[in-house]
């Protein structure tokens, strides 16, 4: 009698590689959604899919067949910001869990970015084009509106539901502005800052959201987690892998954390950290490698 066929499963992190392994088959809903198995090991990411597919099949089916995008946006807003009452976590903003799809899809809490992402989906199953916009500060959506020959743009805040003039996004443009010397002579156009994020850079920007929550508190653990995700979603950004290797030293995993730091040296030669990088490097060597004798 045959042996029964066994099938090894991926871990959280191979199956996170796998979603993101290439740009033209990246599904956003489900790589955002699979972020949560760090902290979740049993979700089951397929069931967290089926529940937003269901609410968009909801809202598909009250949608007429003959309506305009400008229809079709006003039947998303009413449906997802009033009747399921999806809205920014405003008492516990820095809370994790506003990071993770189910949790957010449970609470109907959550910061833009995770808003975003859910509104996004519904936006496109209903036959409209949505796109996340990196903005400074404020993860927004924006949406091509095309009627006949007639063609504009609709910019939402997730994390309130309103739609946002062009004063409106001038204003909160400004503190970004002047921070960084963007006045006068140095300006810079608003729709520099509207381009649309590819969900690659958009699923960089939430996990970077948790790796600011977990290293402010110096949850190392969690942190590698978030770092192993960026370093395979950005395998070129030798910043992700410093930061990997600083937090592998900091848990007293030295021989990797040298990798880390050394191939960042190795990619980043003009870097303004390299000489105390290089120092740390040294340290860990000597801590880490038993001396001969």
């Amino acid at each position: 009698m045959s042996e029964p066929l066994q099938f090894e499963v991926p871990t959280a992190l191979e199956y996170f590689s796998a979603l993101v392994a290439d740009d033209a088959t990246l599904s956003l809903i489900e790589a955002a959604a699979s972020i949560a198995q760090d902290e979740y090991p049993d979700l089951d990411t397929q069931s967290v899919l089926a529940d937003v597919d269901a609410m968009a099949d909801k809202l598909r089916r009250r949608i007429p067949a003959d309506a305009v995008p400008v229809q079709r946006l006003r039947w998303l807003n009413r449906y997802f910001f009033q009747e399921l009452g999806f809205a920014g976590n405003v008492n516990n903003y820095y809370d994790p869990r506003n990071s993770y799809l189910h949790t957010v899809l449970s609470t109907r809490r959550g910061i833009p970015i995770t808003l975003a992402v859910l509104y996004i989906e519904l936006a496109t199953q209903i036959g409209l084009t949505a796109r996340g916009v990196s903005f400074p500060g404020h993860f927004l959506i924006k949406l091509r509106m095309h009627t006949g020959k007639q063609h504009g743009e609709v910019v939402i805040d997730p994390f309130t539901g309103h739609s946002l003039s062009r004063e409106e996004l001038d204003e909160l443009l400004g503190p970004y502005k002047r921070s960084h010397g963007l006045l006068g002579d140095f300006d810079a156009p608003l729709g520099l800052f509207l381009q649309a994020a590819p969900p690659r850079d958009v699923l960089a920007r939430m996990l970077r959201n948790l790796k600011e929550i977990h290293r402010s508190s110096e949850d190392w653990p969690r942190l590698l987690s978030v770092q192993q995700r960026l370093v395979v979603l950005l395998p070129h950004a030798w910043e992700e892998r410093r930061d990997r290797g600083l937090v592998l030293a900091e848990m007293g995993q030295y021989g990797q954390a040298v990798d880390d730091l050394t191939a960042y040296l190795e990619h980043r030669p003009d870097a303004d950290d390299h000489a105390a990088l290089e120092a740390r490097v040294s340290e860990l060597r000597d801590v880490g490698w038993p001396r001969l004798h």
